[in-house]
């Protein structure tokens, strides 16, 4: 199944656009979970699977711990407990010829992610060998969550800003790659309103709620698709680190619950207003 249908069904059949990012900090890890970090994600895994429409692990942190083969492990877990719950390979790659051609190897048949994050500045070159990879999700920085990301993201470039260069040539792409996405942060949702006029149909990973304030309501009325779906909203550390005592798992379900629960109140008021 390709990462774009796994993705429809997760929002249909689990009525969520939830996205729970799994991001090991040793200096964050309850005690009882301290060196196992395997132990620590599957335990969120497991509380959490019924709640989201996908997972995102953050590949810098398994690699800071010397963990590459514990992630490799985790998403092996999640295909294997969870099928149809589409995993997201969190790397943010950019680079070009043999050397992207390598990344993409590493995400897809290393690691057996379901989409890549990938930085398109180098230059669609760079993302190309991604989509030879046709079943697979390529999901681009478009507006990034962060306060830095205007520094490049909000330079106008003619007629458009730089990142409304990458939405425009994504959508351009998606005519021959249906499985691109774009990255657009819900700490700035005038500009995620803007991608979606440019990418109507894309899916949206969408960072920015919970530890980095981004307000779920705006976000939503800014980024959904016309069919009232097409978010992967994602909430890292508000999950993971919920509590630091053994009760870290229940805590990271209530949170993501909650989370889970506002983002489809918001999505019924939005789509309330549409009619």
């Amino acid at each position: 199944m390709k990462f774009t249908e796994m993705l429809e069904q997760r929002w249909r059949d689990a009525d969520s656009m939830l996205c729970v990012g799994l991001d090991p900090n040793p200096a964050r890890m309850p005690a009882s979970v301290q060196g196992r970090v395997g132990d620590f994600c599957r335990a969120i895994v497991e509380a959490t699977a019924d709640l989201v429409c996908a997972f995102k692990p953050q590949i810098a942190y398994f690699a800071a711990m010397r963990a590459l083969s514990e992630l490799e492990e985790l998403i092996a877990y999640i295909h294997e407990r969870h099928p149809g719950i589409p995993v997201i390979l969190d790397a943010k790659r950019g680079d070009i010829g043999s050397t992207a051609k390598a990344y993409a190897q590493e995400a897809f048949e290393v690691y057996g992610a379901d989409a890549v994050t990938v930085s398109p500045y180098m230059g669609f070159d760079t993302v190309e060998p991604y989509l030879e990879y046709e079943d697979r999700g390529v999901i681009l920085l478009c507006r990034t969550s962060n306060p830095g990301g205007r520094d490049i993201e909000m330079l106008q470039a003619g007629e458009r800003r730089v990142f409304e260069h990458v939405a425009a040539m994504a959508a351009q792409a998606r005519k021959d790659h249906d499985q691109l996405g774009l990255v657009v942060g819900a700490t700035y949702p005038e500009e995620m309103a803007g991608v979606r006029a440019i990418a109507p149909g894309m899916p949206f990973l969408v960072p920015g709620i919970g530890a980095q304030g981004g307000d779920i309501l705006a976000a939503v009325r800014a980024g959904l698709d016309r069919n009232g779906r097409g978010m992967i909203i994602n909430s890292s550390r508000a999950v993971l680190y919920a509590s630091s005592g053994p009760d870290f798992a229940q805590a990271a379900r209530r949170k993501a619950e909650e989370t889970r629960n506002a983002v489809r109140r918001a999505r019924n008021a939005v789509l309330g207003t549409r009619s």
